[in-house]
């Protein structure tokens, strides 16, 4: 194998494929990135939960294969001088990977290509595509309110799926950990419509988002019931799917809360998070005391002190008391876009809907707190 690549490009396609490697790993080849070079150089990377390929354009002087460490080959071309032009060899007959930049020589292990998992997606029931950012607005809106708990593993995700809405049929995209759910739909697109409904892992989630970053084409969408497939340009990421029941969080989505709050959307996440800088870390706990065009958030913290602040509001129905965790108030509420949250309550014991008024395609429901 011998080939001559640009630094930039080498570097920018090993920032993508690097980052699903884990730091630690019980499997040698597992920390290793899979260099597959025939008319180009195609970068492969897994976790044997993930897998990221990406083709890099090189000028090819020897076919070949093999494999060298993730981390370390992209610490080594991260610290080359920038605009330079790299030469890498590896013989059939040695164990190393030679890396020539100028004055700057590298000898790296290798194992051999053979022993590489293949993370083959097999036969996909669905393709359909979306806007990178629309692909992107369904991942922000969403993210945020995974689960972390590992015990329950089917809330470690965001469950896609297909839904109707008023007579209408949607794609959607939920996220909960039990205290918060996050919900945002979007017209069904061409080839999705009878899709099963998947969960997509949180880490799957998360390199997703880094690769659509600056991506302004569409995103081509694969699935069957237990993997997933996202091509994005030159960059293909296949996921597998979490195998398990996403709760039916229809459920905990009240229907009856008949007390409608309007706020300043901006102006009560400043107002939360100035309150909340006394708060403790265990509870974060603030009070929303509500009343006719007035809105007083109170924080009361023993160790520390207390803080208090009134915002205007418009809300009619009878003055109510209810305590939230101003984290994932904050977490919500920087998702709005628009101007005016929405807040529908019900009661002091009860989840609270809240929404952004200009823009209906997202939900947000938060489990109250006692203060």
């Amino acid at each position: 194998m011998k080939l001559t690549i640009e630094r930039a490009a080498l570097l920018k396609s090993l920032n993508h494929v690097q980052s699903v490697v884990e730091r630690r790993n019980t499997i040698p080849i597992l920390s290793n990135v899979l260099l597959d070079v025939d008319k180009d150089m195609r970068l492969v990377a897994t976790d044997l939960d993930i897998e990221i390929i990406e083709a890099v354009a090189a000028d090819v002087s020897a076919n070949g294969k093999v494999t060298v460490p993730a981390h370390m080959f992209y610490d080594i071309i991260r610290k080359l001088p920038e605009g330079g032009q790299l030469e890498i060899e590896h013989g059939s007959d040695g164990n190393q990977l030679q890396i020539n930049a100028g004055r700057s020589k590298f000898a790296l292990q290798s194992l051999p290509a053979e022993d590489f998992p293949d993370l083959t997606s097999g036969e996909m029931t669905h393709k359909f595509s979306l806007s990178a950012a629309d692909l992107k607005r369904l991942i922000e809106k969403t993210r945020f309110a995974i689960s972390t708990e590992e015990t329950r593993y089917y809330l470690n995700g965001i469950y896609l799926h297909e839904a109707e809405t008023e007579g209408d049929v949607k794609l959607r995209a939920v996220a909960t950990d039990g205290h918060r759910l996050a919900q945002f739909e979007m017209p069904l697109p061409d080839g999705a419509k009878g899709m099963p409904g998947v969960i997509v892992p949180r880490k799957a989630v998360g390199e997703l988002h880094k690769l659509i970053e600056d991506e302004t084409d569409n995103v081509e969408i694969y699935l069957s019931s237990s993997k997933i497939k996202f091509t994005i340009g030159s960059v293909i990421l296949t996921s597998k799917l979490i195998d398990g029941t996403f709760p039916d969080y229809e459920r905990v989505i009240p229907s009856n809360n008949d007390k409608a709050l309007e706020v300043d959307a901006r102006a009560f996440a400043q107002a939360v998070d100035r309150v909340s800088t006394i708060s403790s870390e265990k509870g974060r706990a603030v009070k929303l005391n509500v009343e006719s065009q007035n809105i007083t958030l109170t924080v009361n913290n023993p160790d520390s002190g207390n803080a208090r602040e009134d915002i205007v509001g418009d809300y009619q129905a009878d003055p109510i008391e209810i305590g939230f965790n101003a984290r994932y108030l904050l977490d919500i509420t920087n998702q709005l876009e628009g101007e005016t949250a929405l807040f529908l309550l019900a009661d002091a014991s009860s989840p609270t809907i809240v929404r952004d008024k200009g823009d209906l395609s997202a939900l947000y429901v938060l489990m109250p707190m006692r203060v």
